[in-house]
């Protein structure tokens, strides 16, 4: 039950000065904690629990106890309690955190634990943002800890409406009120009279995000101190693998502004995707109806689908970009920088000119294609046998996630007179491949026919070898 200190005109009766024993006995005996009439978010009392839980436990008890006693006490032990409190409150605030140690410390801690330790830290001034997709585990486990939390989202004009009525949902079942931030009228108003209403599958989707997400976001972020996101390290490996389970904001400012003045909380950057569906269905928690018609990643409506047996569940969003692009900017702070990954050629992918990334499609019946076979292969009219060949980047995330399906499928048709290979076509062979290769995004998959020079496209985002076979034999 949340409390606050009561000031001494309403702990302390009106007759006090006149109370029998007796009377003080019967106010003794009807309690000492004292249920507020509403819930109480001031900074005095946020402060109370105080910044590092499990170093003020003990302070919290004996202030808590010191609070109920103003209920009786005379009014000069109230301000006592309340300079207490308030010798308290400036030394938390007084305290520095370094976020990069208690990173560290809580690396292996559960997400209840992050989740309490953040909202024991800032109270009301930090909230968990709601993307109406599985990041629905946020709210239950701040449900959990006990402790008082506020959730807000960006609501874009253009969400699926299962994702509406899902929000509707969420509210009823925890009994709690979700602020939502909209974009601003006039810059959509601007954007879709001079670019359309579909802009975004011609000139790529930042402009779109920037203003109906990043912008409202930041209105949002301008009025707390920290906040609480679902990000996980495998929700977008080659963006996403580097998210800590609390940061000071690299991209956004807080309340008190300027560099610094923000802390982000990822309570389950650790965990796995299947994990935090086991732990939804285990707490019996409500999820987004679209899951259930093969959405994963949930975004707005015109630039989610659902994926496909051997995709990344990122590949459902801005499909039609490439697999770098797949960010709309709310989380820009955490996405690993690639400005120092140079391409050797078309083997592997060296960063500061050392840690390889390893190679995929890794497989004896498999052939490895560099630039001169793949022209060889280009310029024949006349093959002794078909190809089928993947254009592929080993960071991509979308590549690794049809690498087994693709490896089976080398092992089914050995011997069966149709090749397999690959060619690794990012880096200094990109420009070539979009050129010659018809490379939109990453993962192409091309089949060269045996008595035709141009090369066939497959056209299909389903990569599981059932699929890939059924293409292989209707050109074979």
């Amino acid at each position: 039950m949340a409390m606050a200190l009561a000031s001494p005109s309403t702990a302390i009766p009106a007759t006090r000065s006149n109370a029998s024993p007796s009377s003080m006995k019967s106010v003794l005996m009807i309690g000492g904690f004292q249920p507020l009439d509403r819930v109480s978010y001031s900074r005095r009392s946020r402060n109370v629990v105080g910044p590092v839980r499990a170093a003020m436990d003990g302070r919290r008890n004996e202030i808590v106890l010191a609070a109920a006693a103003t209920t009786i006490a005379a009014p000069s032990a109230a301000y006592e309690v309340e300079e207490e409190v308030k010798e308290v409150r400036i030394q938390e605030h007084d305290e520095e955190v370094d976020y990069e140690t208690l990173a560290k410390e809580l690396e292996n801690a559960s997400p209840l634990e992050i989740m309490d330790r953040a909202l024991a830290q800032f109270g009301n001034d930090i909230a968990i943002a709601f993307s109406g997709a599985e990041d629905v585990a946020l709210i239950e486990y701040a449900k959990l800890t006990g402790r008082p939390f506020k959730v807000f989202s960006l609501d874009t004009g253009r969400l699926n409406p299962e994702t509406y009525r899902f929000f509707d949902t969420v509210e009823k079942h925890y009994n709690i009120h979700i602020e939502y931030m909209f974009p601003d009228a006039v810059e959509v108003q601007a954007l879709v009279r001079s670019k359309g209403l579909f802009s975004f599958y011609e000139d790529g989707h930042q402009e779109c995000c920037r203003v109906r997400k990043v912008r409202p976001l930041r209105r949002a972020l301008s009025g707390l101190r920290a906040w609480i996101t679902g990000q996980r390290k495998d929700q977008s490996p080659g963006t996403r693998s580097e998210v800590p389970v609390v940061q000071v904001d690299p991209a956004f400012e807080g309340l008190d502004g300027g560099a610094g003045s923000l802390v982000k909380w990822n309570p389950v950057a650790n965990v796995k995707g299947n994990d935090i569906w086991n732990f939804l269905r285990t707490m019996d928690v409500p999820v987004n109806t679209l899951h259930s018609q093969g959405y994963i990643s949930i975004g707005c409506e015109p630039c989610t689908r659902p994926v496909l047996p051997g995709q990344h569940e990122r590949e459902g969003r801005w499909w039609w970009e490439d697999a770098k692009a797949k960010e709309c900017g709310l989380h820009k702070g955490n996405l690993k920088q690639d400005d120092s990954v140079q391409v050797n050629g078309n083997g592997g992918v060296h960063a500061n000119g050392s840690a390889m990334i390893p190679d995929i499609f890794q497989s004896q019946n498999l052939v490895t294609l560099n630039r001169a076979g793949i022209e060889n292969l280009l310029r024949l009219e006349n093959r002794r046998e078909p190809w089928i060949v993947v254009l592929y980047a080993p960071w991509c995330q979308f590549c690794q996630a049809m690498e087994a399906s693709y490896l089976e499928l080398a092992d089914v048709l050995a011997g069966s007179g149709v090749k397999v290979g690959k060619f690794q076509a990012d880096g200094d062979q990109k420009a070539f491949a979009q050129k010659e290769l018809q490379l939109g995004s990453f993962p192409t998959i091309l089949f060269f026919p045996k008595h035709s020079s141009r090369p066939v496209k497959y056209p299909s985002e389903k990569r599981d070898v059932d699929s890939l076979m059924a293409f292989v034999n209707a050109l074979r």
